[in-house]
């Protein structure tokens, strides 16, 4: 099985409404859960009661398509709120993240790293700063991981900070951007992924669901082909609906229906019911 650590703060974590996307249903896509690997659902990084939709779904959903015969797990641990100093190397986050991605790799091969932070360090000059600290992250983080070539794959903020909510704040986004766009261009193996034109919930910081699924083709678009995207693809809502509305396995439909019945949707005899159907 292949791996891919998710670190960052809130906007890698997810905080899209669940309910106003598709549900990625692929037992291909697992997520590391309590030591152990476990099928996909959303929430992935719960880090907050509010933690929802991100962009590793779409990812893993776009890495399946195009590699039918492996499975890719999913490491979380992003921590919404966090600065780019929470995550020094001698800070609790950064020891979490190395831990989890060591314990990961006893039966997975890590092949990405996906970056989505920022807006904690986008007022006050942090920007100034924020390419030295993130290149001493970045290079004790490849070589506790023994990783000198996996993709780092760093995501902008998005146009939509600075203006309102939770985001009013956020005044120097595009300061940040800048850094994270010449640590990409500088820096082996790095490539930045654009916001533009990506929308944000009410609260004017966290990106909204389908958002997060674009954002997550963009990401998958810059590990796959090793380049930066520097602008909105145009077939990011035809790729979704390729990558997700596919047929269910057997398997899929199984874990649908357990999950109805859990929640109290259907009734256990109906439940039965449709275990004995797939059976047939």
């Amino acid at each position: 099985m292949k791996s891919v650590l998710m670190i960052g703060q809130s906007n890698m974590a997810g905080r899209g409404f669940i309910d106003e996307v598709p549900m990625i249903c692929n037992e291909r896509i697992q997520m590391l859960r309590n030591g152990r690997w476990q099928m996909m659902t959303e929430p992935i990084n719960y880090d907050r009661p509010v933690s929802g939709v991100g962009l590793a779904g779409s990812f893993a959903a776009m890495w399946c398509m195009e590699n039918e015969e492996d499975k890719i797990g999913l490491i979380p641990c992003a921590e919404g709120g966090s600065s780019l100093d929470d995550w020094a190397v001698d800070k609790t986050f950064f020891k979490h993240a190395v831990s989890q991605t060591k314990f990961a790799m006893q039966d997975s091969e890590l092949i990405g790293i996906l970056w989505h932070q920022g807006e904690n360090d986008s007022y006050g000059g942090s920007y100034q700063t924020y390419y030295e600290k993130l290149h001493v992250i970045v290079e004790a983080l490849r070589k506790k991981l023994n990783a000198p070539e996996v993709p780092f794959i760093i995501g902008g903020l998005g146009d939509f900070l600075g203006k309102s909510g939770f985001g009013l704040n956020c005044i120097e986004y595009e300061l940040v951007n800048h850094e994270l766009q010449k640590f990409a261009s500088e820096q082996k193996n790095s490539y930045f992924v654009t916001a533009e034109e990506l929308t944000s919930n009410p609260d004017g910081i966290h990106m909204n669901a389908i958002s997060q699924r674009k954002f997550g083709i963009r990401y998958y678009e810059a590990f796959s082909k090793r380049n930066n995207v520097l602008s909105p693809m145009e077939n990011e809502m035809e790729l979704l609906d390729i990558c997700i509305n596919r047929p269910y396995t057997k398997g899929e439909k199984m874990y649908l229906e357990m999950m109805k019945f859990a929640l109290g949707k259907i009734t256990y005899e109906k439940f039965m019911e449709k275990l004995g159907t797939m059976s047939n």
